[in-house]
């Protein structure tokens, strides 16, 4: 009987136990699993892991209201677009937060993929920050994003081989020119995004500009237009531009400057760690200056880049979402990517910063060129627009300027009515 009773109570116990243990294990849950609403935060694929180290700081620092899960995106600016607009279009609630490229803001309002930053949001996100990077997360008078990191060109050349930086262009070509197989200047010649860059930033040192005030015209001045397009023919058909013009891009340019290969380089700041770590022969030589003018009385002014942090217009918790959004671009966590990542921040008073600046010597340079930056065509057409621009100027090689501003204004006109692109 004995024997009987405890072999019926056994499942019972069992429960019991099963049921303790359950208890005991709820009780040390991981914010994560408790049931804290997720947010996806897609952005690029950053490889010191301080984006991932920032997600879990602002979750933390919400008390289990919310947990922040990276989604990386590719390294490529336009193959993270084609994955998120394809994403978007479809109304996905799975996006959150996005780290837009600066050039997509006007794109994705139109569209309507993502949520304004209103009246106080709006205000959370904007104190301190660079006034060009708030104008890059702006269309039409209403903010779309949280300026994050920013982002400029500069021009990085050798100190042992030059005894100044060239202040224009001409001068530079000049001088590379002098030093026979080692003067060589880098640039991005490739047709893709940094071509526009580079005649979007010689247009603009000029005194130019793509679009008229309206966003909705076609403006490529002559003047303006006609110096741009002789200093690209003009290093193109240098011997200083090298063989390899028509194919460079950012990533090859740093390469062959860390080879030693080369005087000048149009680049961005990622170069200097990049060469302090892998080629630091070359590092120690390194010099940093303005972005070379297009004249002599007119100061460089160069196109921004950069990431801001847009809200997903399906996101299943928005109001969140933007809560993470401005911690994420908080100044803690600008300092963070500056410092670990050589991001540089859109908070201005972080170029002050004694860490900040020892990882960035240049700080007080790159301010000053983020200050003076320019747009590139704020319009939800502007991937069509870069199109046009890099396909009509390339290769720089075969440009007639004369000829080539009535056959970009055409481009460009085309791109505004979204013709002729495929």
């Amino acid at each position: 009987m004995k024997a009987e009773n405890s072999f019926a109570f056994q499942p019972t116990c069992f429960f019991i136990v099963l049921l303790a243990i359950w208890m005991a294990l709820a009780g040390c849950t991981s914010p994560e699993n408790s049931g804290a609403p997720r947010l996806r935060w897609y952005v690029f694929d950053e490889p010191s892991g301080t984006f991932a180290e920032a997600a879990k700081h602002c979750s933390s620092a919400s008390d289990g209201t919310y947990q922040i899960q990276l989604v990386p995106l590719p390294a490529d600016a336009d193959q993270q677009r084609e994955q998120l607009v394809r994403r978007l279009a479809a109304s996905d609630s799975d996006i959150d937060i996005i780290g837009m490229d600066v050039i997509w803001t006007a794109e994705f309002a139109q569209a309507g993929w993502i949520l304004p930053w209103t009246a106080d949001k709006a205000e959370t996100a904007k104190p301190g920050r660079l006034q060009p990077s708030i104008l890059s997360a702006t269309y039409q008078g209403k903010l779309w994003a949280a300026p994050f990191t920013a982002n400029a060109q500069l021009l990085w050349y050798r100190k042992d081989r030059i005894e100044h930086p060239p202040r224009t262009w001409n001068e530079m070509i000049r001088m590379a020119e002098t030093l026979g197989e080692e003067g060589i200047v880098l640039a991005q010649g490739e047709r893709y995004e940094g071509l526009t860059v580079f005649f979007t930033s010689l247009l603009a040192s000029a005194g130019g500009s793509v679009l008229d005030d309206t966003g909705q015209h076609v403006a490529l001045a002559q003047r303006p237009t006609r110096q741009a397009l002789a200093i690209m023919q003009r290093l193109a058909d240098s011997p200083a531009s090298g063989p390899a013009l028509s194919t460079a891009r950012e990533d090859q340019a740093r390469l062959r400057f860390e080879a030693g290969k080369a005087v000048f380089m149009i680049n961005y700041p990622f170069v200097w760690p990049s060469a302090n770590q892998n080629a630091p022969e070359v590092a120690v030589h390194m010099g940093w200056a303005r972005w070379p003018g297009v004249t002599e009385d007119r100061p460089s002014r160069v196109a921004i880049g950069g990431i801001n942090l847009g809200i997903g217009a399906y996101s299943r918790h928005p109001e969140l979402a933007f809560r993470a959004a401005t911690c994420l671009a908080g100044q803690a966590h600008q300092r963070m990517a500056a410092i670990h990542a050589g991001l540089p921040p859109t908070i201005e008073a972080l170029y002050d910063d004694p860490e900040v600046r020892a990882k960035l010597p240049f700080a007080d340079l790159l301010r000053a060129t983020l200050k003076d930056a320019v747009q590139r065509p704020p319009t939800p057409l502007y991937n069509d627009i870069s199109l046009a621009i890099s396909r009509t100027l390339h290769p720089m090689k075969a440009i007639v300027p004369d000829r080539d501003i009535k056959r970009l204004r055409a481009a460009v006109r085309r791109a505004l009515r979204s013709e002729g692109l495929l």
